[in-house]
């Protein structure tokens, strides 16, 4: 298993957090079946006011570079990118790879 951990900026706007929060419990069953086709075993999203941070798990052959841009290809996928930008401090057009700022492990018990 391998872990990646990543940040992400929402817009500050109170109420486009709430919907991002909402959103995020009805996320498209075409998303979550490309997610898991590409190796990533699990994965969770925490807040805090308006930033994110993620916990992906994935299977030990995952490579970053090849299964994000795989993912970017699957049904939907740009579709729902597009639909979340508008809550993200991002461009409409990025992916999701390109949103997410992975972030280096700097301590571990």
């Amino acid at each position: 298993m391998k872990r990646f951990c990543q940040t992400l900026k929402l817009k500050e706007d109170p109420a486009l957090v709430r919907e991002y929060v909402r959103v995020h419990q009805e996320v498209w069953p075409e998303i979550k079946a490309g997610i898991r086709e590409v190796g990533i075993t699990d994965m969770e999203i925490y807040i805090h006011e308006n930033t994110l941070f993620m916990i992906m798990e994935t299977t030990d052959d995952f490579d970053w570079f090849k299964d994000n841009a795989r993912l970017s290809t699957l049904p939907r996928q740009a579709e729902w990118e597009a639909y979340v930008s508008r809550f993200q401090q991002t461009t409409s057009t990025a992916t999701s790879s390109e949103k997410w700022t992975l972030m280096e492990r700097i301590f571990k018990l």
